[in-house]
């Protein structure tokens, strides 16, 4: 396995509009690619998935445990892909407790950095920072920039005598292009089920990257890992069930692919169904997952999805294991309040009702320890990013005690009524503890 680390200073540089560029010239150039997205991202790897035409998995530093890390790496990279990964955030940018930064991951799957750094305010400047960056740690090996939003031929040549001096190679140079802009939505970008003009983004992408861009260099200089026996033997998060009917459409597109696969390498069997499509469950499924997403976007639809909501109540009476994170968690609950103040009723399955009248943002790294009886069995890490808040709640089991990233407390969370549950976490692994 090869592969590389597209990465940058800060937020907003360009790297996803590089990585998606790179991902589809480097796939229809023959490479047989994968790529990745670091952190707790779930709206980056659909781009992914859409350039390079395979699935997309997620490798977070801070709450994967490195083990799973390499073995989902060379369960995903199969037999000599090269796997392209996106960094989140600075390069060198982690949780609050100081841990978990793109750099670790570099560090842990021994991939280079390629540094996308935005230089439409800054000249010689460069220089200084991207030499900051390259000797900052020890661990990581960053073999160069590509230079993106770029004023002029004059600009270019300022940018390139200096980082020429200073012995740092550069693999592209990208000018400012009004059409590599995706629209962007509270943290993140509007999903890639959204945006109607996607594949015409990715293709001109591609064009862009591979007239401006070394292609050929930044695989020669991609790392090749010796594959030795792959860690398969992992301990992974159970399965919910043995046969898994996941939501899946624009309200319900939050899924870690990671944890799917984690759940086919189980045994289980896993089948789809769309709420805003009103589809049902699968009548056998012993249990039902509803991930994350945007159900605040779609209340009237959901609150009219009869089907749905029928299926979903006799997957209850069954006694399925039902599960619903986040958004999910807020359509399980008696009714969703929108931004406007229109209440649309959900499912009733847990005595809850949340809002988006008054919109508070929750957004951190989460320990969490399941409670008695709540159908999970060990500490897991998770990750919490909503806006809604909790109007009101009835008598009901809670599911998690729930720590920050630094261990602070942060109480009891989530609901459980029989084989109902539903929190505001997204699960993403075993804490290390419990492996």
């Amino acid at each position: 396995m090869s592969g590389l680390l597209i990465a940058a200073p800060a937020s907003g540089s360009g790297k996803t509009t590089v990585t998606l560029g790179l991902a589809r010239a480097l796939a229809d150039a023959g490479l047989g690619l994968v790529s990745g997205k670091a952190g707790p991202d779930y709206i980056d790897p659909a781009f992914h998935a859409a350039a390079s035409r395979k699935a997309c998995l997620n490798y977070d530093p801070w709450a994967m445990r490195p083990g799973l890390i390499r073995a989902n790496a060379a369960e995903q990279a199969g037999a000599g892909d090269f796997l392209l990964v996106e960094a989140m955030m600075g390069l060198f940018d982690a949780a609050a407790d100081g841990t978990g930064a793109p750099a670790d991951l570099a560090a842990t799957l021994g991939l280079p950095v390629v540094l996308v750094v935005d230089c439409s305010r800054m000249s010689q400047s460069v220089a200084a920072l991207v030499k900051g960056y390259r000797d900052y740690r020890s661990d990581i090996h960053l073999v160069g920039v590509i230079l993106n939003k770029v004023g002029s031929l004059r600009h270019e040549a300022m940018l390139r005598g200096a980082l020429e001096a200073s012995g740092i190679e550069i693999f592209g140079v990208l000018e400012r292009d009004p059409l590599l802009a995706l629209p962007e939505r509270h943290l993140g970008l509007v999903q890639a089920g959204e945006h109607g003009m996607l594949e015409n983004f990715i293709a001109h992408a591609a064009t862009v990257v591979t007239r401006c861009c070394n292609l050929e260099r930044l695989i020669a200089v991609a790392a090749r890992q010796e594959r030795g026996r792959p860690e398969t033997a992992v301990p992974r998060l159970p399965p919910l069930g043995q046969r898994i009917a996941i939501a899946r459409d624009v309200a319900f597109a939050f899924t870690y692919e990671h944890l799917l696969m984690g759940w086919r390498m189980a045994g289980a069997s896993l089948s789809f169904f769309s709420p805003l499509a009103d589809e049902a469950p699968a009548v056998d499924a012993d249990a039902v997952y509803l991930p994350g997403g945007y159900p605040e976007l779609h209340g009237a639809a959901l609150a009219n999805a009869d089907v749905f909501r029928l299926g979903m109540q006799a997957a209850a009476r069954r006694g399925a294991r039902i599960y619903g994170e986040c958004g999910g968690y807020m359509a399980l609950g008696e009714a969703l309040v929108v931004a406007d103040g229109s209440r649309h009723g959900m499912l009733g399955l847990l005595p809850l009702v949340t809002s988006f009248a008054e919109r508070r943002r929750h957004l951190g790294y989460r320990r969490v320890v399941p409670l008695a009886g709540s159908g999970f069995s060990a500490p897991m890490t998770a990750h919490e990013f909503h806006y809604s808040t909790v109007a009101s709640e009835g008598a009901a089991e809670r599911l998690f005690s729930v720590t920050d990233a630094i261990g602070e407390d942060l109480g009891e969370a989530g609901l459980r009524r029989g084989s109902v549950s539903g929190s505001y976490m997204h699960l993403i692994d075993l804490a290390p503890e419990a492996a």
